[in-house]
């Protein structure tokens, strides 16, 4: 029987439902470990007490060079050490920088659409290629020196208005 279950479902190229959620429950179990170990291990390691400890790890390791008679091993284990940490911590600042973006840009976008005068075309603005954000960034340069001029325009005339009222 359950060799005709598989050859159907390969058949009709559906999966078994239970095998499929598994894997899935799987995978965003893993994804889900491995944020929440991100996340705490860049707010830990992004403190002043862990540059402090790396700086004593160097500290201790150039200390230990007489003593090892500043050998190769020696000189190995320290460009071993900071490789690995390098190489790993990579991936978790990546993850947690992709993560940060990711959460600034839709809470920009709710904001972009809950503004009414706001262009709703802003939102995917991180989708654009380089040359349409260089002209975009243009626009608003040019829109920045008009609200300038239009600022300029309002003091000098509120210098004026309180001129006016103070020789009254």
């Amino acid at each position: 029987m359950a060799g005709e279950d598989r050859i159907t479902s390969i058949a009709t190229g559906t999966k078994n439902q239970d095998a499929e959620k598994e894997e899935r429950s799987l995978l965003c179990k893993v994804q889900d470990a491995f944020r929440v170990f991100a996340r705490k291990t860049s707010e830990v390691l992004g403190t002043a007490w862990s540059f402090v400890a790396a700086l004593l790890v160097i500290v201790i390791w150039a200390a230990l060079g007489r003593t090892f008679h500043y050998s190769d091993t020696w000189q190995l284990i320290i460009n071993t050490g900071t490789t690995i940490v390098t190489f790993l911590m990579v991936f978790l600042i990546q993850n947690t920088q992709n993560r940060d973006s990711k959460a600034v840009h839709l809470k920009l976008d709710e904001l972009i659409r809950a503004v009414g005068g706001a262009r709703n075309h802003l939102v995917d603005l991180e989708r654009l290629s380089d040359a349409e954000l260089q002209k975009l960034q243009k626009q608003f340069e040019h829109i920045g020196k008009k609200a300038d001029a239009t600022s300029d325009h309002v003091e000098e005339v509120k210098d004026e208005i309180e001129e006016e009222i103070g020789s009254r």
